[in-house]
């Protein structure tokens, strides 16, 4: 039988450089797969169906709370996030890592659902003030829709602490390394390494 998978979930608030810290993990560790979440926002430029996000409506993401289908799921920013527990049971019986990227909220609910195949490594931002310069220059959200991801980053930091790992993007190059080390840590657990 092959070797049971294992989740690594990646929590940051939003704006923390999360897409290019995991970019770069993903061209370092190709036997990484990425767990494509179903959410009921928009679809942003460049996004593509399947690879960024499963896109539903939130009548059909409301028929999926209440069949159970969902490892963990929020209303995040007035949207629905969620991953279904059968893409990732899957890929677990595979014998795959699979990378997820959520919140706090859908981090619990996913410790909860697979608390023996998860890792939680948060990712803290320099500062407040440094995210919401980051957010601005980004420019894909409205000021209320900032005002509102830098309120939840606030909270989300008082957990910080709550996770396996904690790792600190003040340097990019700096937070990459110590992610490497987690990661390959995990890996190497996991006999996943080369």
């Amino acid at each position: 039988m092959e070797k049971r998978g294992h989740i690594i979930i990646i929590v940051a608030p939003s704006g923390t450089g999360k897409s290019t810290l995991l970019k770069m993990l993903f061209e370092q560790f190709p036997q990484l797969h990425w767990s494509v979440s179903t959410t009921t926002r928009d679809k942003r430029p460049g996004e593509v169906e399947g690879k960024d996000y499963f896109y539903t409506t939130v009548e059909k993401f409301k028929k999926g709370i209440e069949a159970e289908d969902f490892a963990e799921w929020a209303e995040v920013h007035n949207n629905y996030y969620g991953t279904s527990k059968k893409t990732v049971e899957h890929a677990l019986e595979n014998g795959n890592i699979v990378v997820c990227d959520l919140d706090v909220q859908g981090t619990d609910s996913m410790l909860q659902s697979f608390p023996d195949d998860t890792t939680a490594i948060f990712i803290e931002p320099p500062s407040i003030e440094d995210l919401e310069k980051r957010l601005r220059k980004r420019a894909t959200d409205n000021t209320q829709v900032i005002e509102t991801r830098l309120k939840n980053a606030a909270k989300e930091l008082q957990r910080k602490n709550d996770f396996h790992y904690l790792a600190k993007n003040e340097n990019l190059e700096q937070c990459y390394k110590d992610l490497v080390s987690i990661f390959t840590e995990i890996l190497e657990q996991r006999g996943s390494i080369d």
